[in-house]
């Protein structure tokens, strides 16, 4: 298999690839305090892009990298000695040389770190290894030779393994000349405090609707009849929201809340028919999909003993049962012990190939005994 074969990591199914991607909704903070660092002189070597999973954060580390590879140096003279003019956006038009050679992955100034392929599996390893960040040494010396700028997403850096992480540490603390790297993380609380303090934050928000239906338009999908609920249940994340839409989100936690309703006393054949619906052959991400909402649902029902009903209901009249189930805050601290305990179950049981059905009807049988207190 090719390179330009193999599976992206990266790569959201049913939207176009960061790299393909010019505009990002919702995220004029981070853009505007990046470039204020680059039109000031004070551009960071490295920079951690921070956030909820699927609010921009890899469009974001392209863009950046797009932007740095077409700009000429901010303390570079102009044609007749003169100061460049100096940029107000990040914007770097489609038809550009260096967004061409980015779309065809040909860019010779870019390194994208990210998960490798192994041979032995035919699959992506889980993990970005030492092997792929020793890489970064025939990078810089390869591309030393033309004297420009070099730029080094990793995405994401929370996904390597100890190793690696070390030897990027090195890198962050002797880094090359011209070269900036951006790091992609989804949780920079796990990450080593020798990697985070080397970094400048650039923190993402989740999105909030209007952005939200921009930028599921801007990828080209098309939102659904109950497309208020969808972006509740996606919590401001674009990623999720094209996860939810392609594998039919909105009908698996229908499902789940209808055997919700059925209890204390739940109905057995509901239970059943929801458990089927995320097993056999090809369904790992739906099934992976039920249990995040199994999750969230967990979630939302503890707070609803806590927490006034705030409008923002992914279908209507779900807190009047939440609030059956949960009345209260002795009740929702309970449901949060009884929501930990079940998704670290369920973690474990599909890290080790329990019967999925089983694991789901495990799950039912749970929420029961905690409604029946």
């Amino acid at each position: 298999m090719s390179d330009d074969q193999l599976p992206e990591p990266d790569r959201i199914d049913g939207a176009p690839h960061p790299s393909e991607t010019m505009q990002i909704y919702g995220q004029d903070a981070a853009q505007a305090s990046f470039l204020d660092a680059y039109t000031q002189g004070r551009l960071h070597h490295a920079w951690l892009i921070t956030g909820p999973k699927g609010v921009g954060k890899a469009t974001l580390a392209w863009r950046i990298a797009r932007f740095l590879l077409a700009t000429p140096d901010a303390d570079a003279g102009g044609l007749f000695g003169d100061a460049p003019i100096q940029p107000e956006t990040l914007d770097v038009s489609p038809d550009h040389p260096v967004a061409r050679r980015m779309q065809a992955g040909s860019a010779g100034g870019l390194f994208v770190l990210r998960r490798g392929h192994d041979e032995k599996t035919k699959r992506l390893r889980s993990v970005i290894t030492v092997d792929e960040v020793r890489k970064l040494k025939n990078f810089f010396a390869l591309s030393a030779t033309d004297g420009g700028r070099r730029v080094v997403i990793v995405d994401a850096v929370d996904e390597m393994n100890a190793s690696a992480a070390n030897a990027l540490l090195k890198v962050l603390e002797e880094p090359p000349a011209k070269t900036t790297l951006l790091l992609v993380s989804h949780q920079p609380s796990r990450l080593l405090p020798t990697v985070r303090s080397r970094c400048r934050e650039l923190r993402l928000p989740k999105l909030g609707p209007e952005d939200m239906a921009l930028a599921l338009q801007g990828v080209g999908q098309a939102l659904p009849d109950d497309s208020s609920g969808l972006v509740v249940l996606a919590e401001g994340s674009v990623g999720e929201a094209v996860r939810l839409v392609n594998l039919d989100g909105m009908k698996l936690y229908r499902a789940l809340l209808g055997v919700l309703k059925t209890m204390p006393k739940f109905d057995r054949q509901q239970a059943i028919a929801l458990a089927e619906t995320a097993t056999g052959r090809g369904s790992e991400e739906r099934r992976a999909l039920l249990f995040t909402l199994i999750d969230v649902v967990m979630a939302r029902i503890s707070r609803a003993g806590v927490v006034n009903n705030d409008g923002h209901e992914v279908i209507a009249g779900e807190y009047e049962l939440f609030k059956r189930l949960c009345p209260d805050a002795s009740t929702a601290r309970k449901w949060a012990t009884t929501a930990q305990a079940i998704s670290e179950r369920n973690q474990h049981g599909l890290a080790v190939n329990l019967d999925p059905a089983a694991l789901i009807l495990d799950t039912v049988f749970k929420i029961q005994q905690t409604v029946e207190g």
